[in-house]
């Protein structure tokens, strides 16, 4: 090819170049395309608000509370919370975007999707949710994936103090009077028992 023949071709894929470069590039990380996805509302993420409330009205009758929290429910809860709350993000952007939240089998799986500049990956974190000896709610972390970047500093306890902040934030001022007793996540479902002080 002749110089004169190059430079046409150079014009054409220097835009096509400089395009491909803004884009996000995925890289990889847990899939959780199999399961299907949670969908995101207010109404839900209000539901999960009144429904704590009606529990702690019918619990000072009994002085027993029973919560049952919903996938749709925490979710919509923790993806508001994220893109309105400082706290929970990072360069003004959620520290998980797109999260889903699934209560199966004893445990808390929290997925997303992360960036570091033009890369992104699918992150999965699996938590367990129990009482500690003070029936205050009991977060470990089992794992956290984020694909191939590396685990943040600290992102334990980020995560941890994160899902407290949603558990305490919807639970809001009553949550003090609360004593957890028991937690059992499955089908869907977090059921949190406890009474009131």
């Amino acid at each position: 090819m002749s110089r004169n023949q190059l430079n046409p071709l150079i014009y054409l894929l220097a835009p096509l170049i400089l395009a491909s470069l803004a884009c996000t590039v995925f890289v990889g990380g847990p899939d959780y395309s199999n399961l299907d996805p949670i969908p995101v509302s207010t109404e839900a993420a209000q539901s999960l608000t009144d429904g704590i409330q009606k529990s702690f009205e019918d619990g000072l009758l009994t002085g027993v509370v029973t919560l049952n929290i919903t996938e749709p429910q925490i979710t919509s809860y923790l993806a508001l919370r994220m893109e309105t709350d400082p706290n929970l993000q990072q360069d003004d952007k959620p520290l998980i975007a797109d999260p889903q939240v699934y209560l199966r089998d004893g445990q808390m799986k929290i997925y997303g999707k992360t960036q570091q500049g033009m890369f992104a990956a699918n992150i999965g974190i699996i938590i367990n949710v129990s009482a500690d000896e003070n029936g205050k709610p009991k977060i470990e972390i089992e794992s956290a994936d984020f694909g191939p970047f590396p685990a943040p500093q600290g992102i334990n306890d980020a995560i941890t103090a994160m899902v407290e902040e949603a558990y305490t934030g919807s639970l809001g001022p009553v949550a003090t009077g609360l004593r957890i007793e028991t937690v059992n996540i499955a089908n869907g479902i977090m059921t949190i028992t406890g009474r009131i002080r």
